[in-house]
């Protein structure tokens, strides 16, 4: 059994402590104060060597010249490059090249690591020799202490009864305390030429009790990555059983790596991935993949079959930036099916997109060459409906309107749709907005905007469209359109409550004549709906393929109020449509009537402590709430509650399928306790009826996911043991619990 070198590990810049402590710890950390500390008041004398790599100053200085000994007193400062050494008392040989010093040591290398000692030896080049009771603070906040050291034949430095650790060794106060996790090995082999730390015989203490042994464990002083295995993962999951998972990381070269892993299960085959990450001149990517064989389940529950089938999931991405102006962004996922993501808990997302971009960004000019696919992870998709984009192009200009003033923008676009089992559309449209901003005597703020465009369509296999109204005619296409509108605004400031409120009523006209809007296919502007954040907007349609026609006047009230430590903002509005015939906007969006829905949103902070957003819509005939939308977080960063409520009763027919009706419930929070302990939790709950979705499996109440769990996080550890249910099967990613321990500690690379 090692002796507990704990007293070995004082920090390297302590001061007296205002705790009561044992002579043994205050003599340590005395040692090991600052130089400054200790200096004496005498006016220090600089001396300079002969040697021209080596300079020092000191308060005195004297040379024996029959034996070439240099000795140094006296906050003496030794300097060789970027090294410096700091001593009570340094000897220097001339003859020899040996340096001994002794007292309170500080010595600064390269890299910035620290050496603190009380006695130690040293070449003419800096190499340390034999040193007592050594502590090296590295620059990455580890601390290596030792009880002796001796210089091999090597030149490396080997440490005897050796302990590290990256925790912070005092409080707040300046007292002793343990550190939370520490390394103990036998010996320590300290090699400053590659810049490395090897322990021999490591074991790791957690909260003093001795666990696992760490073999061949190698930290670097530079703070550079190195290769080797990290902390393995325990899960146990409803799906998988038991599962173990180590990683053996490999640095390729300073600028690439890639990381092994491999999974264990007691009721499923292994698994392996790996994740190959690069930096170049130009960007940087990386590329990761999941591979496995094993039986699936389809998502109808079904089994498909009782042959093992290879499964696995590839995802890469990287940015490349070839001049100031241009550059592409990739990104690829894919998966085998759609259960394999949830069954082994690697993602919950329901699409996988992939996508390629080429941009030109210049100071007035813009141009994009894009293309993206989606995999449909989602029960009841089918995939022969899901589109490629390939390619979108776009492109736009902005220049200076030299007769009126304002700013011109020309805009070109194009798209080429494509499904294996559904409708083809192509677009292209060309267009030109202006824009003139302008500020008047009372202080409103007029913008001006026209719009015009020309739009070219051509689909096929139109009636595989479910939506009819998403449909369009078959074959060509064409439509023109031209838009006119005035903004204005009007801010009044004034004083309000102790602080200063800005009320700013706002009126808009927007008007365009009757165009074919059913007759061209819609791919980009189907989830509309009436918000706050589209209220004022030219086309409240999320894309190009359906455009607002008529006269409309929209009007509303932006309110702001600061004073120290709270700001509320809120905002509220209408439109009014001149024309009564029916319009392309479903009913339930708050835009089919002449009269729309009244939409807002009310923003409130106080401090970093409290952060509240509601967004609401209400029926313009009887005020029903269409959308409720309740976002707060309450509390600190270490205890806090955060609550999202979301309910959208539009009312919207079951024919319009990208705008169904849902009801659902977020809850997450955190409660610190004993300083560096905390519980936290957190719950998705579907609260939908089938009064709002009839197609809905539930009633009013069902849990999608919770977590509960407890943490431990200081400084240099992290330690947490989470409980998760989820509460809904898709195929084989069954429904159940999953208990996980998450394990990190600091400089170590582990996670």
């Amino acid at each position: 059994m090692l002796p507990d070198p704990q007293p070995m590990l004082p920090a390297p810049e302590s001061r007296l402590p205002t705790c009561r402590t044992s002579a043994l710890a205050l003599a340590l950390m005395l040692a090991c104060a600052p130089v400054a500390a200790l200096a004496q008041e005498a006016p220090a004398a600089e001396t300079a060597a002969e040697d021209p790599d080596i300079g020092f100053e000191a308060d005195g200085v004297s040379y024996d010249s029959d034996t070439g000994i240099v000795t140094a007193f006296g906050n003496v400062v030794m300097k060789r490059g970027d090294q410096s050494l700091r001593a009570d008392q340094i000897t220097w040989n001339r003859t020899t090249g040996v340096i001994e010093a002794t007292g309170t040591i500080r010595m600064v290398d390269a890299d910035g690591n620290q050496l603190f000692t009380d006695r130690i030896e040293l070449n003419d080049e800096f190499k340390a020799g034999a040193m007592q009771n050594m502590l090296l603070a590295l620059r990455e906040g580890g601390r290596l202490a030792a009880a002796s050291g001796s210089r091999a034949e090597d030149g490396t430095i080997l440490l005897d009864r050796a302990v590290y650790t990256a925790c912070a060794i005092e409080d707040d106060q300046g007292c002793p305390r343990n550190p939370s996790w520490r390394i103990t090995a036998k010996r320590v082999i300290y090699d400053d030429a590659k810049k490395q730390v090897t322990f021999k015989g490591a074991r790791l203490e957690l909260f003093g009790a001795r666990l696992l042994p760490l073999p061949g464990l190698v930290l670097t002083t530079d703070g550079r990555p190195i290769s080797g295995l990290l902390i393995p993962d325990v899960r146990l999951s409803a799906s998988n059983g038991v599962e173990f998972s180590e990683t053996w990381y490999q640095r390729l070269a300073p600028n690439r790596d890639i990381a092994v892993t491999g999974y264990v299960y007691t009721e499923a085959l292994p698994m392996i991935s790996a994740q190959y990450r690069a930096l170049t001149a130009k960007g940087a990517y990386q590329v990761t993949g999941y591979a496995t064989r094993s039986s699936r389940i389809s998502i109808s529950g079904n089994s498909v079959g009782s042959e093992k089938d290879f499964r696995g999931y590839f995802f890469a991405n990287g940015k490349f930036q070839f001049n100031p102006n241009w550059s592409i962004t990739a990104s690829g996922r894919f998966a085998s099916d759609r259960t394999f993501l949830r069954r082994y808990d690697i993602s919950r997302d329901d699409r996988l997109r992939s996508m390629i971009e080429a941009e030109r960004i210049g100071e007035n000019s813009y141009l994009s060459i894009a293309g993206w696919a989606t995999q449909t992870l989602r029960v009841g998709d089918k995939q022969g409906l899901v589109p490629v984009a390939l390619p979108i192009i776009d492109y736009r200009r902005r220049i200076n309107d030299p007769m009126l003033g304002g700013k011109i923008e020309l805009q070109a676009n194009s798209m080429a749709i494509t499904r294996t089992s559904g409708q083809d559309t192509q677009r292209a449209f060309a267009s030109a907005r202006w824009d003139l901003r302008r500020i008047t005597g009372l202080g409103q703020e007029v913008t001006f905007t026209t719009l015009l465009r020309g739009d070219v369509y051509h689909s096929d296999e139109n009636a595989l469209t479910a939506t009819t109204i998403y449909r369009g005619n078959p074959g060509w296409e064409t439509r023109g359109l031209a838009t006119a509108a005035v903004d204005v605004k009007w801010p009044l400031v004034g004083e309000f409550a102790g602080g200063t409120q800005v009320l700013t009523p706002r009126f808009q006209v927007v008007a365009s004549p009757r165009l074919r809007n059913l007759a061209v296919p819609n791919e980009d502007a189907r989830a509309i709906d009436l918000e706050d954040s589209n209220l004022f907007a030219l086309n409240r349609f999320p894309g190009y393929d359906r455009v607002e026609d008529g006269v409309r006047f929209t009007y509303g009230l932006d309110w702001q109020f600061e004073r120290p430590g709270w700001r509320v903002s809120s905002t509220i509005g209408q439109t009014y449509r001149v024309s009564s015939r029916p319009t392309l906007l479903p009913d339930g969006t708050g835009l089919s009537s002449r009269v729309s829905d009244v939409v807002g949103r009310t923003e409130v902070r106080f401090r970093d402590f409290v952060k509240l957003t509601h967004r609401f819509r209400l029926d313009k005939d009887n005020f029903a709430v269409r959308r409720n939308e309740f976002d707060a977080t309450i509390g600190t960063e270490r205890t806090y509650a955060e609550i999202g409520y979301l309910r959208l009763n539009r009312d919207i027919g079951a024919g319009i399928e990208d705008l169904a009706d849902r009801e659902e419930l977020r809850v997450a929070g955190r409660v610190a306790f004993a300083r560096y302990w905390s519980l936290f939790g957190s719950g998705v709950f579907n609260l939908t009826s089938k009064n709002e979705d009839p197609l809905t499996t539930t009633d009013g109440f069902q849990p999608l996911r919770t977590r509960i769990g407890v943490a431990y996080q200081d400084e240099c550890l992290e330690l947490a043991f989470t409980w998760r249910r989820d509460f809904v099967a898709t195929g084989d990613a069954r429904k159940g619990n999953t208990f996980q321990i998450n394990f990190a500690l600091r400089n170590l690379g582990f996670r």
